[in-house]
């Protein structure tokens, strides 16, 4: 018997992914797969009746002749979803947790995975990996993927590197991996555990969660910031310490944001102000070339 407050969660949950999928696929004229287990085929040239929004249109620009782009499904990967639960993604400086927002992308994306008849797994972190689920498409796994997510964030702290070494370890099918985390660790240790999974073979997605307030820090009068993840609270002058918090912030992000390309890894930086209906949709998007 599972806790009502748990069960609680696990509806919200639900409803929020079905929400989001449903506005995607119909933002996506329902097209049967927009998801990630595609991969590009070939060209074949367009023939009247065809559906123009396969055309490349960046090989009309080069030709002046239209050619249609054709996928064949890659049934042998799996979608991975690695979920930081760490004491960090509980932050909030509104409405929205990050570790909610998270959550509910992940729980997003399998729901997508599942609706196409995808296998789709799940692994729980914070310095280890608490919970895994291993790749279905069954009803029942959906199931057990929104109870583990509904737990919500430890008190933990987070090790991001060592866990993404411990993720190529453990996903054994080759796969997409798709990391939702607010990142905070050394980026060499963090970019290290990302080439093992690419030497892993495994494709790599990031989603980078990130409160407003953390990309702008907008304090202005004296604040005692609460530490997280064992750190100590501060009471300091935010206005005396805001040029050099943005600037070093600034100088992480784009060692992070590098690093991921330098790997030919899907980098996106997602804010838990924006909706997130609107981000998943132009990810998915750009991703299927639309």
């Amino acid at each position: 018997h599972l806790d009502p407050d748990i069960l609680s969660r696990m509806s919200t949950l639900e409803l929020q992914a079905r929400r989001v999928v449903d506005g995607y696929l119909a933002g996506m004229h329902r097209s049967p797969r927009h998801g990630f287990s595609v991969e590009f085929a070939q060209h074949r040239d367009y023939v009247l009746g065809d559906d123009i929004r396969h055309v490349d249109w960046k090989v009309y620009g080069r030709t002046e002749r239209f050619f249609l782009k054709q996928y064949e499904l890659e049934t042998n990967l799996v979608l991975w979803l690695l979920v930081d639960g760490s004491d960090s993604m509980r932050y909030a400086s509104g409405s929205v947790m990050k570790y909610d927002y998270a959550a509910t992308a992940a729980a997003s994306l399998a729901y997508l995975a599942h609706r196409q008849s995808d296998s789709f797994g799940l692994a729980t972190f914070d310095a280890k990996i608490q919970a895994q689920l291993r790749p279905s498409s069954q009803s029942s796994h959906l199931n057990d993927m929104l109870r583990i997510l509904s737990n919500g964030p430890s008190s933990e702290k987070s090790r991001i590197g060592g866990v993404l070494h411990e993720a190529a370890d453990r996903f054994v099918r080759r796969g997409i991996v798709v990391v939702f985390s607010d990142l905070f660790d050394e980026p060499a240790e963090i970019l290290s555990g990302m080439r093992h999974l690419r030497h892993c073979r495994h494709e790599v997605v990031v989603f980078h969660v990130l409160d407003p307030a953390e990309i702008e820090f907008p304090f202005r009068e004296a604040t005692l910031f609460r530490g997280l993840e064992q750190l100590p609270d501060l009471l300091t002058d935010p206005l005396g310490v805001r040029e050099s918090y943005l600037s070093e912030f600034g100088k992480y992000l784009e060692e992070i944001e590098q690093g991921c390309r330098t790997q030919n890894i899907e980098y996106v930086r997602m804010n838990t102000e924006r909706d997130l209906g609107e981000a998943l949709a132009e990810y998915l998007g750009r991703r299927a070339g639309s």
